[in-house]
């Protein structure tokens, strides 16, 4: 009998902690971390010492611990595979910035998206500042950004993982826009 190659099965034996089922499972996502990990990358810094291969698996070590995790499908995995990345580059940037400098600047959410911005890892953690404070007033939004933003779900994905209509992502999605923007310092908004 041939081993499994449904993600989601593999996700269910991984939760009870068959490493041969992890091992099965990186190879069939690898590519797509890869990628997903690649286009993170691209909005750092250009000399970022970090590279998509490192990010996946320091990502993906994290991962391995979750074996208390209820992988619902593929979609929910990759969710939180992308928060996992999304951290792993946060901790860099706290490193990086501990080393260099205070790093309390706030910076604008426009600037996030920058490509190559020099101050790439101050806004990173400005961003994940302000990610924190959204979710401490409202988790389910925060959620939301998470799946969008850094999952790269779209709004059909998102609302399967978190079990909501896409119209509900939709209106948290336009909320959580309005507030970063504001909670950034950026005195205007177009949606």
């Amino acid at each position: 009998m041939a081993p499994p190659s449904d993600p989601t099965l593999l996700l269910h034996e991984t939760s009870d902690g068959s490493s041969e089922a992890g091992e099965r499972l990186l190879a069939l996502v690898y590519e797509e971390l890869r990628d997903r990990a690649q286009l993170y990358l691209s909005r750092e810094r250009p000399d970022h010492t970090l590279q998509a291969t490192e990010l996946v698996h320091e990502a993906w070590l994290r991962l391995v611990d979750q074996t208390r995790c209820e992988w619902r499908n593929r979609a929910h995995f990759m969710a939180v595979a992308s928060i996992a990345m999304r951290r792993v580059l946060v901790d860099h940037a706290r490193r990086r910035n501990s080393q260099k400098r205070d790093g309390s600047r706030t910076i604008p959410l426009e600037e996030a998206l920058t490509v190559g911005s020099d101050d790439a890892a101050t806004t990173l953690l400005a961003l994940d500042l302000a990610l924190s404070k959204l979710s401490d007033h409202h988790p389910e939004i925060a959620r939301v950004v998470e799946m969008r933003f850094f999952g790269g779900l779209t709004h059909e994905e998102s609302a399967c993982v978190l079990g909501v209509s896409p119209r509900t992502v939709s209106r948290h999605w336009e909320f959580a826009q309005a507030w970063l923007y504001r909670e950034l310092g950026y005195d205007g908004f177009a949606a």
